[in-house]
């Protein structure tokens, strides 16, 4: 069949501009990490590519868009992408093995998420193992549960972009991990600020700009649905920047440049479900609330409970992307997208709401008790978590045999700062 080539070809940029969401998340976790440990978290961010690839072209992507198995999970129609070329079905917009490659960049990127959680005491043999099993164990069945024509998309419930299939997943699953795996050694003595903020910055600028691939690519075409998603993802993370240094001013006294820019991604990730079906006007409101609540989360919340979600996972992905899907029930309208529903503000009713707060539970139901079973099944395999030795000396040593600042190793440790 004849394909649009504007079509493929803004397919072909956004499946690149969410490739680089990848490595833009080396440096953002890279950057918040103690100096002795860069080059692990950056290796569990990177090495995702290798380990997800594989298993999506042979098994992942089947089980996530293969034709439906009690709405629960795909067939195996597409195992090793049989089936999967440049000619599909009547009606498909773009060919399947472009949509394919495009839905591997999300699968990709999803567990790199999670791993933040659990960032200077994961062991790598473990990692290997937890990326592998949770993509296709957690990642998988939930794609298909709201894209791929399981229960959750049958319901009704509107996921444009991965509110529920990568941000709560990977939030929740990340909590879940950083209390299983538990606290880092010396958590509640030794500084934890960012040891390197301009590859903070870095990262998040370039997730900022990644996220134009991974919203407006979403809706498969370029047409006008794709610039509302385009205009409304920019808005949002604006609007999240504000409502983050806003509260951190009146809690903490100061707006921080980590705070700008953590703002930033809180308000992009709870744009992300409702990204087409909103306003922009309504896109303001997402962002401004999703940073003040994910900032309440990551500098209240967690200190209250006490547990140790290193890099604020499930702070910012797990309160942002729950948020932004109940924001989705309440601000999506038929005025701008047809094809979705209207929320409580505009249809002064509730049935929206609800349908979004079951497909939120569901997630974390799914995603928190399969997380844990996970880790349960690699801790009878291999260590977890780094001795306490190996931690001192930091993971990308005893993990992998390199310094990310070789010419420093001989210099003193400042108690002062986090190295």
């Amino acid at each position: 069949m004849d394909y649009n080539s504007g079509d493929i070809a803004f397919m072909l940029v956004s499946t690149a501009l969410v490739f680089l969401m990848t490595p833009g998340l080396a440096f953002f976790y890279g950057g918040l990490v103690k100096r002795r440990n860069v080059l692990s978290i950056m290796m569990q961010s990177i090495a995702a590519f290798g380990i997800v690839t594989i298993l999506w072209v042979v098994i992942g992507y089947s089980l996530a868009f293969g034709s439906s198995t009690g709405s629960l999970i795909g067939n195996l129609d597409h195992v090793f992408l049989r089936g999967v070329g440049l000619v599909g079905a009547e009606g498909d917009g773009i060919p399947p093995l472009l949509f394919m490659i495009f839905q591997l960049m999300f699968a990709v990127l999803t567990p790199a998420l999670m791993i933040g959680a659990t960032a200077e005491r994961l062991r790598f043999p473990a990692y290997v193992l937890l990326i592998g099993l949770w993509s296709l164990f957690i990642y998988a069945p939930l794609a298909h549960w709201v894209w791929g024509g399981g229960w959750i998309g049958n319901l009704g419930a509107l996921d444009f972009a991965g509110g529920t299939v990568v941000h709560i997943s990977s939030g929740f699953s990340g909590l879940i991990a950083a209390i299983v795996i538990g606290k880092r050694l010396n958590k509640s003595s030794e500084p934890t600020i960012p040891h390197n903020l301009p590859y903070v910055i870095l990262g998040g600028s370039l997730l900022w700009f990644g996220w134009f691939g991974f919203n407006a690519g979403s809706e498969l075409a370029a047409d006008g649905i794709a610039v509302l998603a385009f205009v409304t993802t920019h808005i949002a993370a604006s609007a999240g920047l504000l409502g983050w240094v806003i509260v951190e001013k009146i809690y903490h006294g100061r707006p921080t440049v980590l705070g700008a820019i953590s703002g930033v991604i809180a308000g992009l990730v709870a744009i992300t479900p409702a990204t087409a079906f909103v306003t922009p006007i309504a896109a303001i409101f997402i962002g401004l609330i999703s940073g003040g609540i994910c900032y309440l989360a990551v500098a209240k919340l967690k200190e209250k409970l006490g547990y140790d979600d290193a890099l604020d996972v499930f702070g910012i992905h797990g309160i942002g992307g729950t948020w932004g899907a109940l924001a989705t029930g309440l601000f999506a309208t038929t005025s701008v997208n047809a094809g979705g529903a209207d929320g409580l503000f505009y249809s002064g009713n509730f049935e929206l709401v609800g349908i979004q707060m079951i497909a939120v539970l569901a997630t974390y139901a799914f995603a928190g008790i399969g997380t844990f079973v996970i880790l349960k099944i690699i801790s009878a395999i291999t260590p977890l978590t780094a001795s306490g030795e190996e931690q001192v000396s930091g993971l990308d040593t005893t993990q992998h045999g390199e310094s990310a600042y070789p010419d420093m190793e001989g210099m003193t440790a400042n108690p002062t700062y986090n190295i």
